[in-house]
């Protein structure tokens, strides 16, 4: 009788692969996000976080656990990772140790961070510079990288958010009384930081353009020269 040997397919190791939907670990544009190499590094066998006996003997080492953890969620800057080991009670000489380290590999990269920020909260949220400014002190980037970030963000580039934002609300405003749609309109840009006098600028010109506006929503428009900050206040 012939014995068939029982085949064992080889499994690969225990590091994580890739979230779903995400590049390929052979896809080079995996290294641009710290998070992605976090992610790598802490699925590494032999550079992933140690064993639980290790860290409580090494500080340093149940530190860099705790900030890999945090990085393999998504990008942080270098002072939220300073609260995060702070309220875990680590030392601050041993913060300061580990965070400069995980610097110098480019797995906290604060000014990659900011410009990535910048993109995503402009082109995706619609938010203004200003506030996309206030967003960035508040996760700790210094006022020269939070500059430089919002340097591709011009007063012609925020009109044009601005503009684009107003047009794709008009047609769910028509059908409102015209002062209505103006509150509403100013208002949803007055809550993304855009400035009371362009808020009010730009809705009265795509009001304006509209082919159905009659003679007295034409009047209410012409009578909006100036800033309405208060019509800014008043978004619906």
């Amino acid at each position: 009788m012939t014995t068939r040997a029982t085949g064992q397919t080889h499994r690969p190791g225990l590091s994580e692969g890739p979230a779903v939907g995400s590049a390929s670990t052979d896809d080079p544009s995996e290294a641009a996000g710290p998070a992605r190499r976090a992610r790598r590094t802490a699925g590494d066998s032999t550079a992933g976080p140690p064993s639980r006996s290790a860290s409580a003997d090494d500080p340093h080492e149940a530190a860099r656990a705790i900030a890999l953890r945090s990085l393999a969620m998504t990008d942080r800057t270098r002072a939220q990772l300073t609260a995060l080991l702070a309220r875990k009670g680590v030392e601050e000489h041993v913060a300061t140790a580990v965070l400069d380290r995980l610097a110098d590999v480019r797995l906290i990269d604060d000014a990659a961070f900011a410009q990535k920020w910048v993109a995503s909260r402009h082109e995706g949220r619609g938010l203004s510079r200003r506030a996309i400014g206030q967003e960035l002190r508040h996760r700790g980037i210094t006022e020269d990288l939070a500059a430089q970030a919002l340097g591709s963000i011009d007063a012609a580039t925020e009109e044009e958010r601005a503009r684009s934002l107003v047009a794709s609300k008009l047609a769910a405003t028509r059908g409102l009384d015209i002062a209505v749609r103006v509150r509403r309109l100013v208002g949803m840009l007055a809550r993304k930081g855009y400035p009371p006098g362009l808020a009010a600028r730009v809705t009265r010109e795509a009001l304006a353009l509209e082919a159905d506006v009659d003679a007295p929503e034409r009047r209410y428009l012409d009578s909006m020269d100036g800033p309405l900050s208060d019509l800014a206040r008043l978004g619906e």
